[in-house]
């Protein structure tokens, strides 16, 4: 369990001298070593694994992967729905690559990014970190400072979390990327988000809105080596797919990037998809970086 002073970090991370970067923000410059020592010191308590959630974890086989409590829900409305939690297996030299989600729900400046893995021979398989809340429990930004919120690694079907998303929530937008990420980078990727949801099983974390969230998690589970240099879109993740943009991260097809970025809003196309079984592929219809690709694998049936 963490200490009210120390948030454990995850393998292989430490807080070393990449971590004291300062983060240039419109209203002036913040030390970011300072800003997690200042949290620490006002947030309590220990986060626990007593809530009534399932939780996804792993077990892995050499190169066979199963995965428990996978999300499948069929939803009526956003609040309304049947939950199906599924055991999936998959095989990592079967990952062809990554796409990226990108969630805005208001500001242009703030989203949620969604990382969708892609398999030869099987439908994506997506990692959303959230907050884990209990029941009447509402998300806030300042109550997301000072440990109210557990973190939680939500392993979904790919079609539950874009769909809750476009289809059943009010003002909120998805854009669909494809990245540049080869299949051995994939597979290493995958393997941390592995690594990741099985420590947080065992030992549970907080979610912290600056220090600790869905974006910044997925820079420290990397290697410290590997981790991309800081930039302030990391931490205003809204201007994120702009910043993988500029650093080649993101099939750009040779367009603008406010051309590919208007041309990956797949809202529409999400609605018109709704439950048809090749849901994934429809979405990727005409989006650029998509039209080479092989095909997505269908949907697997509810059971």
């Amino acid at each position: 369990m963490s200490s009210a002073s120390e948030a454990p970090l995850p393998s292989g991370a430490t807080l070393d001298t990449n971590t004291q970067l300062a983060i240039w923000l419109p209203h002036g410059v913040l030390d970011f070593t300072l800003v997690r020592e200042i949290l620490n010191f006002l947030q309590h308590g220990e986060a626990t694994n007593l809530k009534p959630f399932d939780l996804a974890w792993a077990e892995i086989d050499g190169d066979v992967v199963t995965l428990h409590n996978v999300r499948n829900r069929d939803y009526r409305t956003e609040h309304d729905f049947t939950p199906h939690w599924e055991k999936r297996t998959v095989r990592l030299s079967q990952i062809t690559g990554i796409d990226i989600v990108i969630n805005y729900w208001g500001s242009p400046w703030i989203a949620h990014p969604i990382l969708s893995f892609q398999f030869a021979d099987a439908p994506p398989l997506c990692f959303s970190i959230e907050t884990r809340k209990t029941k009447g429990q509402t998300y806030s930004a300042i109550a997301g400072l000072y440990r109210q919120f557990e973190l939680i690694y939500i392993v979904a079907d790919e079609r539950d979390v874009v769909r809750v998303r476009t289809n059943y929530r009010i003002g909120e937008d998805i854009y669909l990327y494809r990245t540049t990420t080869t299949p051995a980078r994939a597979r290493e990727r995958f393997l941390e988000y592995l690594r990741s949801l099985n420590a947080l099983r065992e030992r549970p974390r907080w979610y912290n809105a600056i220090t600790t969230n869905c974006t910044t998690s997925i820079r420290h589970q990397h290697p410290a080596t590997e981790r991309t240099p800081w930039d302030w879109r990391i931490l205003l993740n809204g201007k994120g797919d702009e910043l993988m943009y500029e650093r080649g991260t993101i099939v750009s097809a040779g367009l603008p990037f406010e051309e590919l970025k208007a041309r990956a809003l797949i809202d529409s196309a999400a609605k018109s998809a709704n439950e048809a079984p090749d849901f994934s592929s429809r979405i990727r219809l005409v989006r650029p970086g998509f039209q080479q690709s092989s095909g997505v694998a269908a949907a697997l049936p509810r059971k």
